[in-house]
């Protein structure tokens, strides 16, 4: 299977049981559970024209096999909202196929169309395989990320 075998697409209010297992392994696979209401509230939001949220979803062969969560935010610097790509996961047997990458370059093209100045997202320093994809598609920040949970 190839990168062109797939389709990309926002993922539709009535696919939720096909988001859920993907949404679910992306929590798992960054030892970040969140209750039921949390992902009940993401997934509404994720469909509401009136939040700044979406969801793309890569399908190959009609399976929903990988998610994008992205929102648009306000910034200091530009005038222009920037493009923050929260959450990106590939169902584990796919992953290698160009589904990840294909996600990613979608969200750009909707920041693009939106008049963002920019898109960034974060990953572990110990995710070696994402880190491989992403060092092909865009630049390291440098910064380092500080955070206070409440």
């Amino acid at each position: 299977m190839t990168a062109h075998d797939l389709v990309i697409r926002p993922v539709g209010p009535d696919e939720r049981a096909a988001w859920e297992p993907l949404w679910n392994g992306y929590l798992t696979f960054y030892e970040s559970p969140v209750t039921k209401e949390v992902s009940d509230v993401l997934w509404k939001r994720l469909h509401d024209p009136a939040e700044p949220m979406h969801l793309l979803g890569a399908y190959r062969d009609g399976r929903l096999i990988g998610i994008a969560q992205y929102l648009f935010h306000r910034s200091c610097w530009t005038i222009g909202d920037y493009c923050y790509l929260q959450d990106l996961f590939v169902a584990p047997d796919v992953r290698g196929g160009g589904a990840g990458r294909a996600l990613i370059a979608a969200v750009e093209s909707e920041a693009r169309k939106a008049g963002a100045s920019r898109i960034h997202w974060l990953t572990k320093e110990d995710n070696r395989s994402a880190r491989a994809l992403y060092d092909t598609m865009a630049d390291r920040s440098g910064f380092i990320q500080y955070r206070k949970l409440f």
